[in-house]
């Protein structure tokens, strides 16, 4: 798509379907026991739809434009997050029994709650929680450092994936919320916590979280599906953030932020992204060549045809 095209995107259609089944879950919830916050949800979501409106116009109309054009979803994943833990812990259902029983059946056991505390390693802590703080660098960075080499394509196509994985997990919390060992079960108190990395997860849990979104892991999702997409386009970047990508899939479960199985899922997802995302790429069009008359060419008592791209 030119950048002059006023055109609705991909990432801009995704957006409008995940803040409509947003703004039915919110019905949904107003029906029951509506949120202190209803009306500025409401509010939120009409500027959401006018923003995604107004971004092929914001693309067309300088750098700055571009970059809110093409960032939008990603800059407002703050938002939709909290959002996301309003309406879930609106609605005060979660299935946390179900994924439970789901873990025993996979594991054998509560993996989330027997691990750090069979294991209270201050150096693995120390390193696994470093990983899991890392999360925020590993989606931004890397894509940001694509941009600023003037990938617009690779960025966009990117931006895509991630909050087309975004958009799936926060579908199944708002219909199927779960709200994980870290609420499940009592926190631990060793060793492995004592560290600073882990009581820094921690802080920034008790000021952040949004309780009901455990299943599947959208950490999980999103990181790997950020260094799987990196990897492809910019290798050296992508092999920096695989081993802090690798830590954190470990780190979610070892953390007690996450049951496995909502890792395992969010591992699923990650893969299902980022194949459908590799045949996609392989599908598209090569950009076409065109013919350009050269006047005055010689040879052959005519003009010669010069080729160049669009």
């Amino acid at each position: 798509m030119a950048d002059g095209s006023r055109a609705l995107q991909p990432i801009d259609a995704a957006t409008l379907a995940y803040t409509g089944v947003a703004t039915l879950a919110l019905a949904r919830v107003l029906a029951v026991e509506p949120p202190v916050q209803w009306g500025l949800l409401l509010v939120a979501h009409g500027l959401l739809v006018a923003l995604v409106l107004l971004a092929p116009r914001a693309r067309a109309s300088g750098p700055v434009g571009r970059f809110v054009g093409d960032w939008y979803p990603m800059l407002l994943l703050g938002g939709l997050y909290g959002e996301l833990g309003t309406l879930t812990l609106a609605n005060g259902i979660s299935y946390d029994a179900g994924i439970q029983r789901l873990e025993t059946l996979v594991f054998g056991s509560q993996v989330s709650y027997r691990w750090i505390r069979e294991t209270p390693d201050p150096t693995l802590s120390w390193l696994l929680h470093l990983s899991y703080l890392s999360y925020y660098p590993v989606l931004y960075l890397p894509v940001l450092a694509l941009w600023l080499r003037g990938r617009r394509d690779a960025v966009r196509h990117t931006i895509f994936a991630l909050m087309v994985t975004f958009y799936t997990c926060y579908v199944v919390s708002l219909f199927f919320p779960v709200a994980g060992p870290r609420y499940a079960f009592p926190l631990p108190d060793n060793a492995a916590t004592a560290v600073w990395p882990a009581r820094a997860a921690q802080w920034l849990l008790n000021r952040g979280d949004s309780w009901g979104v455990a299943f599947p892991s959208s950490h999980v999702a999103a990181a790997v599906v950020a260094t799987g997409m990196v990897l492809r386009y910019a290798r050296r970047l992508g092999l920096v953030a695989l081993p802090l990508t690798t830590g954190l899939v470990l780190a979610v479960v070892y953390g007690q932020f996450h049951y496995a199985v909502d890792a395992l899922a969010g591992l699923a997802l990650a893969a299902v992204t980022l194949a459908v995302a590799a045949t996609a790429r392989d599908r598209a069009p090569a950009p076409s060549v065109v013919a350009v008359v050269v006047p005055g060419g010689r040879g052959g008592g005519g003009d010669r045809g010069g080729l160049t791209r669009p």
